[in-house]
């Protein structure tokens, strides 16, 4: 999670310590909103850990189903056939 926190604190030009607290604020958010079979892995994505994620996922299809199900959740992603992508309205 240092990593994240670091690079949040670097792209924003915030403080280490503001940057920490608005990480851990969005995680806290996502464990609150996700499935718990899937926020119960959000600590190991954060540290970089997949190799722990995939094996108890079944392998790197259940890896990649549980990233599917994420993008669904969080409504990003993949557009439905036809719609634009939401980064296409961007000015």
């Amino acid at each position: 999670m240092e990593e994240l926190i670091r690079m949040v604190s670097e792209r924003t030009g915030i403080a280490p310590e503001k940057a920490q607290q608005a990480v851990e604020t969005v995680f806290s958010f996502l464990k609150a909103k996700l499935p718990p079979s899937i926020a119960s892995h959000l600590e190991a994505i954060a540290t970089g850990n997949l190799d722990t994620i995939a094996s108890s996922l079944g392998g790197m299809s259940g890896l990649a189903d549980m990233a599917k199900s994420i993008e669904g959740k969080l409504g990003i992603g993949s557009p439905l056939p036809g719609e634009p992508h939401p980064d296409e309205n961007r000015a």
